[in-house]
């Protein structure tokens, strides 16, 4: 299944180049709205709440009340996922509130995972609202906008999680933007890793590595594609 992704960033739809280099941005909101309404599934990311240098929280609003989305962008507690939630998003999105760091590099590797507060979102929102974003970036888990990184691999953290959430959301920051393909092989190691719903992002290109994916059970997102004009969508 492909799932379109809408990212926000000073009040425009942007498309980034591995969360750093502005590529594309748009202000057409209707345009998009609908041309995505046809899919069960968008991805709407609030990208300035993520790097925490400000929220886009109106058009998250209006956009939710448009279409079915699942939302991230700097959640870092039960209401901030409630707030959107009862705002019409279908499901939200965790990520680096997920992850602790340590100054010890050979500090365990389940402390580096607040299981405990991934417990806890659980409780209060339900499984099912729930997906866990799992980013990487060189190999390791990457938070805070990509800006930093946890000594965790992707396959450690979905194992720890899986059972606080109903799917994860992968993106191989490496490619992000990039439009040079998605590594196949590391969707397949995840997929093997977890048996809730997968979703991948990251240099996705062509019609034919969705398929691909959705031959493995695992959906995919898609922006620079999407926007650029070489999917269609």
């Amino acid at each position: 299944m492909l799932i379109p992704s809408i990212d926000l960033m000073g009040g425009r739809i942007v498309q980034l180049v591995q969360g750093e280099t502005l590529k594309l941005a748009f202000d057409d909101f209707e345009y998009w709205i609908e041309r995505f309404s046809k899919y069960p599934l968008v991805q709407l990311i609030d990208l300035d709440a993520a790097m925490r240098q400000g929220s886009n929280a109106e058009l998250v609003a209006m956009i939710c009340k448009r279409l079915p989305c699942q939302v991230g962008g700097g959640l870092r507690s039960a209401e901030d996922g409630k707030r959107l939630l009862d705002l019409g998003a279908k499901r939200v999105i965790y990520g680096s509130s997920l992850f602790g760091t340590s100054e010890d590099g050979e500090a365990r590797r389940h402390k580096l995972i607040r299981l405990e507060f991934a417990e806890g979102l659980k409780k209060v929102l339900g499984e099912d609202a729930l997906c866990f974003s799992v980013d990487t970036k060189k190999g390791q888990v990457a938070v805070k906008g990509w800006k930093d990184s946890v000594a965790l691999t992707p396959e450690e953290a979905v194992t720890w999680l899986e059972d606080s959430c109903s799917a994860f959301l992968y993106t191989h920051v490496d490619t992000e933007g990039t439009m040079s393909g998605f590594p196949i092989d590391v969707a397949a190691i995840l997929r093997s890793t977890t048996a809730k719903q997968l979703i991948v992002a990251g240099g996705i290109k062509e019609q034919r590595e969705i398929d691909e994916l959705d031959a493995m059970g695992v959906d995919a997102v898609a922006g620079m594609a999407v926007y650029s004009g070489a999917m269609d969508a």
